[in-house]
């Protein structure tokens, strides 16, 4: 099996210049008429689908596709050697700062969201990582 990660943006060359600025990412290709931009440099594709605000995610849905600051249930956490400079280059590419970097067992984490309102984490690992916080009996 393969991860691929969509995410929605209003404009789609605004996405490629934000993923390109905050994490390095580069344009792989486009597709279906340049409405899909695809982000290629991480562990995983990332997929920016162009979507209008105010159209329905699906037939079924309750409520339109909005680029104002949303909770985030399923969102993308960036691994990075220096959370700081991770931050800083976030911020200067256009993302918003919601928490700063803060400590825990397994290392930092700071949390963003991007100029389209989707919530995003960067972590920095310690050596152990999350072996840090892993249960010796799972």
């Amino acid at each position: 099996m393969r991860l691929l990660v969509n995410v929605d943006v209003d404009d789609i060359e605004r996405g490629i210049e934000f993923y390109r600025a905050a994490f390095g990412l580069h344009l792989g290709r486009r597709l279906f008429g340049g409405a899909v931009a695809e982000m290629v440099g991480s562990s995983s594709t990332i997929y920016l689908l162009e979507k209008p605000a105010g159209s329905l995610a699906s037939r079924q849905a309750s409520s339109v596709r909005d680029y104002h600051r949303h909770w985030t249930p399923v969102h993308l956490d960036f691994e990075v050697d220096d959370i700081r400079a991770a931050v800083e280059r976030a911020v200067a590419a256009g993302a918003r700062l919601e928490d700063e970097p803060g400590p825990f067992a397994w290392g930092q984490l700071a949390m963003l969201s991007d100029p389209f309102g989707h919530g995003f984490c960067l972590l920095q690992f310690t050596d152990r990582g999350y072996d840090a916080v892993a249960a010796d009996d799972a």
